[in-house]
């Protein structure tokens, strides 16, 4: 789902951006194309979190 293949018909969720330092931390721009949400993915470890980004008025934000 996440991933940088691409599985067939499942096209919902796609990788806007990607930052990684030497594979210990990872960040991703992650955005559903359904609604346009855009969420911040992080793992690092053995532990990760998604939220949704935020913009300067606490609004999510939507890719248009």
């Amino acid at each position: 789902m996440f991933g940088n293949k691409k599985d067939e018909g499942d096209n919902r969720f796609v990788i806007e951006q990607m930052k990684t330092n030497d594979a210990v931390f990872n960040c991703y721009v992650i955005t559903d194309q359904d609604t346009g949400v855009q969420y911040l993915y992080t793992w690092g470890g053995t532990g990760g979190s998604m939220t949704p980004l935020l913009d300067e008025n606490g609004q999510v934000v939507v890719k248009k």
